[in-house]
């Protein structure tokens, strides 16, 4: 019985890293296939694993798809946190907010043409419509926190909705001019003296 308990034990700490495994699959499958091409044999073949397992773990392409998605939201989510852990000024967040979304993880290949998949295809998937919609209230959230240091919280709410439009406007032309980074670090530099721009413009 205690033999069967210890050969057991493995496969409980194995379950992240084969979940982390399938996301990473799917990343690659995504971004060489495209979401509408990409299937569970075509990440299990990437993954090394078998197809089986992704219904076990996500119960099917579905649950993996948006699991992805999670995975890539919480990167972007952590990218701030660390940035901003210790405390920090409401405009030095506010370039972290910035630079979180022009991070590096957000630039590679891999993740920005499947970002791209995802958010065309949330217009006709649901859940991945919320999740879409998630992750725009959160970046106008957080700027909106921020930017209420600087004007009241009516003015800091539409500088908010200005910033993340010009935030999610040069992301998305530097991508699809397949942009290096040079390229990003300019745009990620427009967006920050936009923002000042903002705080001079609403806060006086």
């Amino acid at each position: 019985m205690n033999g069967q308990l210890i050969k057991a034990m493995p496969k409980v700490g194995m379950e992240p890293v084969r979940r982390q495994q399938l996301i990473d699959a799917t990343l690659e499958s995504v971004a060489e296939l495209g979401l509408q091409a990409t299937t569970i044999n075509s990440i299990s073949k990437r993954a090394g694993l078998s197809s089986g397992i992704i219904s076990h773990y996500f119960g099917g392409k579905q649950g993996l798809i948006e699991a992805t998605v999670r995975y890539l939201l919480n990167s972007l989510k952590y990218s701030l946190l660390d940035k901003t852990y210790g405390g920090c000024s409401a405009e030095q967040r506010l370039m972290y907010i910035v630079e979180a979304n022009f991070a590096m993880v957000q630039q590679q290949s891999n993740t920005t043409r499947t970002w791209l998949s995802f958010w065309a295809q949330s217009m006709h998937d649901n859940e991945l419509h919320r999740l879409q919609h998630v992750n725009s209230r959160r970046l106008q959230s957080n700027l909106a926190v921020s930017l209420a240091a600087f004007m009241p919280r009516a003015e800091a709410k539409e500088a908010a909705e200005l910033a993340a439009g010009m935030i999610d406007g040069l992301w998305l032309r530097a991508v699809l001019s397949k942009a290096d980074h040079h390229a990003f670090h300019h745009s990620e530099t427009l967006a920050k003296r936009y923002i000042q721009s903002l705080i001079k413009q609403f806060g006086g």
